[in-house]
Parts: C-alpha cells; structure tokens; sequence
C-alpha cells in the first residue's frame, strides 16, 4: 500500500468524515453519507434539456420554443428544496466554504463521461458585492468541478460592470431589466464551448445575461451547471 493511501486509509478509521445532515460518520468525500444522499431532491424528473424546467419527455418547453434563451443546455444537480435550500443558503450568507467541495464533487459525478466543454466561466460578481460578501460563491464551485474534471476554469474573461440589487427581491420582468448590461467580455471567446456555473437559477435572467455576452463574444455553444433550479420564479 503506497504512502498516499495508507495515511488516507488512517484518516478514514480514526477520523471517519461526519455527515453534513445526520452527523453518521462515513460520508466520503462529499460529505454526505449514502442514505441522506437518497433522500436528497435530485432533479431527476422531466424536464426541458434547455431551461430544465419540467417539460413532457424531456423536450424542449413551449417557453424556449417561443422565446429561445442565449444558453443551449442547462444540468441541474438538485431541485431548489430542503435541505438543499437550507445548505446553499448556510454556504452563501454564512460563508460554510466546505460545502464548495461538496458542490463540486457531486456536481462533477453527475457529469459523469458526457462531453465536456472548453472552460469553465462561473457567474461574476460585482467588485464591491466580492468585498461585502468575501467570496464568490460560484467561483468555489467552478475551482473544485476544473480540478476534478481537469477542464480550464476561466476566472477573467468576464466581469460584472453593473452592481444589480439582489434578484431575489424583484419580480419575473424587473429580473429581466434589471440584468442588462450587467457584463463585459474583453477577449474573444470565438468558437468556444463553454460551461457558466452558479449555485441557484430561478428564473435564469441572470445566466441568460451572461450567456448572451459570452455568445457575442464568440462563443458558439452556452451550457448553464447550477446546484439548484426552482420551479416557480
């Protein structure tokens, strides 16, 4: 047994990582022991492969049939609901950083072996939202899912030139209006595909406005990775 290995195996007797939920020791490296990882609310239901919103057979909602958004695909790890609702807001406003690794582990497994795209682009944040806040959620996630996933991460290719109060406060259409002009993208992404990563997209006006300035930069295929998707706005 090689050095690694041995220390790691060491680790795991004496110091069994606890479960995030139940506190039951064994829960791997994502922190979650298998049985709470059962009873979490996967998105597994069916849903429209552009918005995943719930969509007949899995196709493409009348939504973004009528009105396209800037992405193509959006993956969705969980449905917005406890307790992950309860765990992304302990990790966002109370700065529980642990669970980026949480995050990005289960969000890379989910992947699995589909083809992945050029780079990794998570959701910016405004420069004084950083300094209130002290991270950028996104930006945890997104360094954890390029390290296991080997996939460029590219951290500044665009920035939030708009400070935007919260989306959560606002109505479906403010949302809206509230997020253009909200990005600049300096080089040119041309022909690329690439992945923006947040950790919640509720009515997607966020990630659409940024994948709309991601496509005018060039790039010619916009896939939204998110933690949680609601299913009303």
């Amino acid at each position: 047994m090689g050095t690694q290995m041995m220390a790691a195996t060491l680790r795991e007797l004496f110091f069994p990582q606890l479960c995030l939920l139940c506190s039951s020791g064994h829960a791997g490296d994502v922190a979650i022991c298998d049985d709470c990882l059962g009873d979490m609310p996967w998105h597994i239901e069916n849903t429209c492969p552009q918005c995943a919103l719930p969509s007949l057979s899995n196709q493409r909602c009348g939504q973004c049939i009528q009105a396209p958004p800037d992405f193509d695909l959006t993956l969705s790890l969980f449905q917005y609901q406890y307790p992950v609702s309860s765990m992304l807001q302990q990790y966002k406003y109370r700065q529980m950083l642990t669970l980026a690794q949480t995050w990005g582990a289960l969000l890379a497994l989910r992947l699995g072996t589909q083809a992945l795209p050029d780079c990794i682009i998570p959701m910016p944040l405004h420069k004084q939202r950083l300094q209130e806040r002290g991270f950028n959620q996104s930006m945890e996630i997104a360094r954890v899912m390029s390290k296991r996933l080997n996939l460029p991460l590219d951290m500044s290719s665009c920035t939030r030139t708009k400070l935007t109060p919260p989306q959560a406060s606002l109505p479906y259409k403010a949302r809206i209006k509230n997020m253009h002009g909200a990005f600049s993208c300096e080089p040119t992404l041309q022909g690329m595909r690439i992945a923006l990563l947040d950790d919640v997209m509720t009515t997607g006006a966020s990630l659409n406005a940024l994948a709309k300035t991601v496509k005018a930069a060039g790039a010619s295929h916009v896939e939204c990775w998110v933690i949680a998707r609601t299913f009303t706005p």
